[in-house]
């Protein structure tokens, strides 16, 4: 069975030996980019390898394309090639508890054609509290060889742009409502949003301990925002396309499927003052 959402902490503890499985750590703290690493070493699920949001899920910013703007397709298909994910493989990615950077590689797995990727629903914290096993030696994975074609599944600003104002089109920001109307902005130099944007914060996809809400109460959600919006004319954005990707993985929990991502999101679109913007 492949698994192309979600995968839950039991399904994961019976493959840990699976050698057609491959698990990635994606811990990461925006204000301590090296915690996740770190923390890594001290302990991890047996078999998983690390990737770092700055290093590996994302290129290097140079002040207008985003605090994590996506890496060239070739280096980061020898990125996912060196720590042994091919087109075989079921991948599954963790995080503490959200969900929400193993989304940014769920994401971009598909991006690549690849679908055989799930989030551990629950993360690091829900397997450390059933008492599952842990471990600080880090594998020596076997390199592969992965080949993948990217697909139309993001857009740049230039579509955004483009698309403000047109009926039949939804914008939706995964930040917090403060961020959304522009107050408490902490890691981009300008608070506010892309006009005509509405607001889903990716937390609510999530209850208490973590877990992803059923399937139906995030459809019911998503489609009265959405109204008679199709899936796929929506696009998500957020402060760098890091947790837009847990709204367009809640989207695909919830059957509503084909929205697409804008990587750069306000931390590219509020670059340029000539970009129409909002607050409040």
């Amino acid at each position: 069975m492949a698994y192309t959402t979600l995968i839950s902490t039991e399904e994961l503890a019976a493959h840990l030996d699976d050698p057609t499985w491959v698990t990635i750590d994606c811990r990461h703290d925006l204000a301590k980019p090296d915690s996740g690493a770190q923390e890594y070493t001290k302990a991890h699920i047996p078999g998983a390898r690390f990737l770092h949001l700055d290093r590996d899920l994302s290129a290097p910013p140079n002040g207008k394309n985003g605090r994590h703007p996506l890496p060239d397709p070739q280096v980061f298909m020898r990125t996912l090639a060196a720590v042994g994910i091919d087109s075989g493989k079921q991948v599954v990615a963790y995080d503490v508890k959200t969900g929400v950077y193993p989304s940014r590689l769920w994401w971009m797995l598909r991006w690549l054609g690849h679908e055989n990727v799930a989030v551990l629903d629950g993360g690091y914290a829900k397997w450390i509290a059933e008492g599952r096993p842990v471990t600080g030696d880090a594998p020596k994975p076997q390199p592969a060889s992965f080949t993948g074609q990217p697909r139309a599944m993001w857009v740049d600003a230039g579509e955004v742009l483009k698309s403000i104002g047109r009926p039949g089109r939804v914008l939706i920001d995964a930040r917090s409502a403060d961020r959304f109307r522009g107050e408490n902005e902490t890691l981009d130099p300008v608070g506010g949003r892309i006009r005509g944007s509405i607001n889903r914060y990716f937390r609510d996809n999530v209850d208490a301990r973590g877990c992803f809400k059923p399937a139906a109460e995030l459809h019911a959600v998503f489609a009265a925002l959405l109204g008679d919006t199709a899936p796929d004319a929506v696009v998500h954005y957020c402060g760098s396309g890091v947790t837009a990707c847990h709204n367009l993985l809640a989207m695909e929990i919830a059957g509503l499927h084909g929205s697409r991502l804008y990587p750069g999101s306000w931390s590219e679109w509020s670059s340029d003052p000539q970009r129409p913007t909002e607050t409040g």
